[in-house]
């Protein structure tokens, strides 16, 4: 028995979200100024958190059918951690 997508948890991961493409162009602003590649890595990845919220509520992916889009998190966390490494892995110039 699938359990479809109640109102209230569709408009908790539209704010989320939305919480989250404002954290990315914030991001995305901080990377104009500076050109750091740490800040392009982090508004890249919270793009893949607001698109890993909001992909469910838009195709109405019951609970149990939502594996495969825990793959945007988990490419979320995979960037962030690969960019902190390189950041801190950089022979300081």
């Amino acid at each position: 028995m699938s359990v479809p997508i109640t109102p209230v948890e569709g408009l908790i991961a539209g704010a989320l979200a939305a919480g989250f493409l404002i954290a990315g162009l914030f991001f995305l602003k901080f990377w104009r100024r500076t050109r750091d590649r740490l800040f392009l890595a982090f508004a890249a990845a919270f793009g893949l958190l607001a698109v890993g919220n909001a992909l469910p509520v838009l195709l109405g992916t019951p609970h149990e059918e939502r594996g495969g889009i825990y793959l945007f998190r988990l490419a979320a966390f995979v960037l962030i951690i690969v960019a902190v490494l390189g950041k801190n892995l950089r022979p300081r110039t």
